[in-house]
Order: C-alpha cells, then sequence, then structure tokens
C-alpha cells in the first residue's frame, strides 16, 4: 500500500499541536531521558517506540477507564488506547525531529461493528514506515521495523477491514472528538468512529 501525506509539507510531520504537544516538559524530560540511551535516530525511534509499547499500558487491555489524548498526559498518566499511544509517541519522535505521521487502520471492534485503530508512521532514508505502538498482547506482536510492518493487525477486507492510506499531520478530528468527549473508556468504547 502507498502511504500519501495529507500535506505536502514535511515540516508539518515535526509541528507541535494540542494533542501532539511535543514542548511540554513531560514529553521533553522523557525525549532527553530516552535519547541519551542511543547513538542516532534510529535506535532512538526504536526506543522510543519500545517505550511506549511496553511501559504504556492500553487502557483496555489494563483495565483503566480513564481517556487520554494528549500526549503528556499519556506520558504522565501512564495509560492510553491506541490514539492516545500513538499521540505520545508521535510527540517523542518529533521532539527530536523525526518526521511523524498518525495514521489509521479500519478494523472490526468485535461486537458486529468497525472501529478506527489509530497508528503512526515515521520518516527514514526519505520513505514513511508504519509503527503499531498500541502494545502487545496473546496474539498481537508489534515490533519497530524500517523492513516490513510488523504490525498488530493485517486487515481483512472480507470482514470489511482496511487499511486508510492517508498520514495526517495533526489527530483526525473524528479522533480527537470522540476522545475529548468521552467522560471514561466505556463511554468512548461506544463513540470510536469506524471510518474517515
Amino acid at each position: 500500500m502507498e502511504l500519501i501525506q495529507n500535506t505536502a509539507d514535511l515540516s508539518a510531520y515535526l509541528a507541535a499541536d494540542e494533542a501532539i504537544d511535543h514542548h511540554h516538559p513531560v514529553v521533553r524530560e522523557t525525549a532527553g531521558r530516552l535519547a541519551a540511551e542511543v547513538a542516532d535516530s534510529y535506535a532512538y525511534a526504536r526506543v522510543a517506540y519500545e517505550f511506549v509499547r511496553d511501559t504504556i499500558p492500553h487502557s483496555q487491555d489494563s483495565g483503566d477507564l480513564r481517556v487520554t489524548w494528549r500526549a503528556s498526559d499519556v506520558l504522565a498518566l501512564g495509560t492510553g488506547i491506541c490514539y492516545a499511544k500513538a499521540h505520545a509517541l508521535a510527540a517523542l519522535l518529533r521532539a527530536e525531529d523525526i518526521p511523524t505521521a498518525l495514521c489509521y487502520q479500519r478494523l472490526t471492534d468485535g461486537e458486529g461493528g468497525h472501529a478506527l485503530h489509530g497508528l503512526v508512521a515515521v520518516r527514514f532514508h526519505g520513505a514513511w514506515h508504519r509503527q503499531d505502538p498500541r502494545g502487545n498482547k496473546p496474539g498481537v506482536d508489534a515490533r519497530f521495523s524500517l523492513d516490513g510492518e510488523r504490525l498488530a493487525w493485517i486487515p481483512d477486507p472480507a470482514a470489511g477491514e482496511l487499511d486508510c492510506p492517508l498520514l495526517y499531520a495533526e489527530p483526525h478530528p473524528a479522533v480527537l472528538d470522540a476522545l475529548k468527549k468521552a467522560p471514561d473508556r466505556p463511554y468512548l468504547c461506544k463513540t470510536l468512529p469506524d471510518a474517515l
């Protein structure tokens, strides 16, 4: 699948916004600590990915009812669903000048419907590479890779699932709206967007 930038301006994929608030002290401190462990941008991207994937539980897996959407809150509170974890990873990567996009998949929701799943794409060597920081669990083994995708799920077109090829510089408005309006995760699960 060809990934398509939603905006031609690559600098948009380095920008801060209300959700990807990479100028926030919590994001800067975390990025600085992770960057001190590695020698180059590629190694930093891998370490940041593994940090978000492995140390911030997906709130549905952990049973946490809180809804986070701002990167700094995800890092400070240590919880979030896929979108929130993608915002946190995007902020950590952009904090170290690595262009990062938000992207989505449409997947079955286990209840007869569909929901969007959030992930990121990083730009290295002139190309975009999708990464899924949602967190591993039995049946899910996502890994950082610039050599072939290692995502949590591969969409099944026969089930109405699909990869969305657009790469967004900011969270999709439908996603951000659902996150902001949800008082808790059970409510959010009922209001997740199912398409872009």
